[in-house]
């Protein structure tokens, strides 16, 4: 089946299963992705496919109410970032179930006008995958929203100290590698972060002096002090 712009979320959907992958799939699940509904699709592939497609936010959303893996990360990779409403969103976030999706997805959610809202929102829900978004959003955007202006950024530093306790391992990772690409981002975001990590380096919480410790690690680390000359 030959893929274009004008195929149906019910045609992608039949192409998916062509490719279904058993190795693929169990590869998956030993890297803790959900594989309950997948069908083995790598990236690659995922992405060779969304390029055949192109964007289509009603047929995106189609794809992603069928609740298979692959097809919500192909919803992702073709949704439009200017038509996606925050509800739609919220309602996506609500279903997540693997590292996977949010980490794609939170790439489609900092495209769009309100992010900052949804990241204020994801934080606060207590729902691990939901947290986690947040995290993965202010991580992205660090690297990929090149106008955010730096203390932008680092207003977001305080909320990564209000939730460096929480010890839910998909959790923690993402608050990990928020505060860690902060301080990368530029010199005058590295002494901040840098400080910060010190701080939570010498808690009592083990979830934070894990966090603090793995930052500090990085941010003091010949590479990134030389990066950031």
């Amino acid at each position: 089946m030959t893929l274009t712009p004008s195929s149906s979320a019910e045609d992608i959907v039949a192409h998916l299963k062509t490719l279904r992958n058993e190795d693929n799939i169990a590869g998956m699940s030993r890297f803790g992705i959900d594989t309950t509904t997948a069908y083995g699709i790598t990236n690659p592939q995922m992405k060779t496919i969304a390029r055949q497609v192109k964007r289509d936010h009603q047929r995106a959303l189609d794809l992603w109410a069928t609740g298979l893996r692959d097809a919500r990360m192909a919803a992702i990779l073709t949704a439009d970032p200017k038509q996606l409403t925050k509800d739609e969103a919220r309602r996506w976030a609500g279903d997540f179930n693997s590292w996977e999706i949010v980490d794609t997805a939170a790439d489609l959610f900092t495209q769009t006008s309100f992010w900052r809202d949804l990241v204020n929102d994801f934080a606060e829900d207590d729902r691990e995958f939901v947290r986690r978004t947040a995290f993965s959003m202010i991580a992205g955007a660090t690297v990929h929203n090149k106008q955010e202006p730096d203390d932008s950024m680092l207003a977001y530093l305080p909320l990564i100290e209000r939730h460096a306790e929480d010890p839910r391992n998909f959790v923690r990772k993402a608050v990990n590698w928020a505060l860690r690409n902060i301080g990368k981002r530029s010199r005058s975001c590295h002494g901040p972060a840098l400080s910060l990590a010190e701080k939570l380096s010498a808690s009592s919480d083990p979830t934070a002096r894990w966090i603090g410790k793995d930052a500090v690690r990085e941010l003091t680390s010949e590479k990134i002090l030389a990066r950031l000359k």
